[in-house]
């Protein structure tokens, strides 16, 4: 019950970054590029180090103890794909204006904002819907890699944490310039952090009848599939748009070698 209650804390604070989001974004009169680039490409570092090292391995291991090693092997492959599969069909389904990645500069908003209230009012509440679909497999990620082993949860929970926060901008910023209360934009922002928690707790529930080794390897192996899709798809791309040179890729790296050393000191 103790490593429930501590998976469940983990996967609330991954979705509620989205409201670190918002106050950079009130506080900001200019988006920092630099430093979403580099954190972007740090989180997808650390997402896809964790992912293919660690996860995928550990998953690989119990199913072949289970089916041995053909059968396992192939089960551990087959979820992965069924993983990335999953993120894709749920990228497919949203449309591209409503994108959660996409970032919004604070000071081109600014201007002629009287005339765009409503389509920025209508980009904001689709984003933070966008948000919430998009955190819900993220969120049964985090808590199943609490629950079978925190000391690969906690980077992983920093990781989603540090792209949910670009998200809590997408959804604040447009609110706040469509109706002019902080409150209004930051409420929006949470909400759709939540649904990071609650796809963990909606999960968990469905799941928690049939959690045995098998499941738990299969699930293993879908999360590392949906964790490389998203650092592939989404995060990597964003982080080199609004980069300069190769921040990126020093983000990337970074990330990779701060995983490495922390998983190290931990053997």
């Amino acid at each position: 019950m103790e490593n429930i209650f501590f998976a469940f804390v983990l996967t609330l604070i991954a979705g509620l970054s989205t409201g670190i989001g918002s106050c950079i974004a009130f506080f900001s009169k200019k988006t920092n590029y630099k430093f979403l680039s580099v954190s972007l490409g740090f989180s997808a570092g650390v997402m896809i180090y964790v992912s293919m090292i660690e996860i995928f391995a550990e998953s690989k291991d119990t199913l072949i103890g289970i089916y041995g090693e053909k059968i396992g092997t192939g089960f551990t492959i087959l979820s992965f794909f069924v993983g990335i599969c999953i993120i894709l069909i749920i990228d497919k389904l949203i449309p591209h204006e409503s994108n959660p990645h996409e970032i919004h500069d604070i000071s081109q908003i600014d201007e002629d904002v009287e005339s765009k209230k409503k389509k920025l009012m209508r980009t904001g509440v689709f984003t933070a819907l966008a948000i919430g679909i998009h955190n819900f497999p993220e969120g049964l990620a985090t808590f199943v890699s609490a629950l079978q082993d925190p000391k690969i949860a906690i980077p992983i929970v920093v990781a989603i944490a540090i792209h949910n926060i670009p998200e809590g901008i997408s959804v604040s910023v447009p609110i706040y310039y469509a109706t002019g209360d902080k409150k209004k934009a930051f409420m929006y922002s949470f909400a759709s952090g939540l649904a990071e928690p609650i796809g963990a707790l909606i999960g968990y529930l469905v799941l928690m009848p049939f959690l045995n080794d098998t499941v738990l390897g299969i699930l293993f192996a879908s999360v590392a599939g949906i964790m490389v899709f998203i650092s592939l798809d989404e995060l990597l791309p964003l982080a080199k748009e609004y980069g300069e040179g190769h921040l990126a890729i020093y983000g990337l790296v970074s990330g990779m070698a701060v995983m490495a050393l922390s998983l190290f000191l931990f053997i």
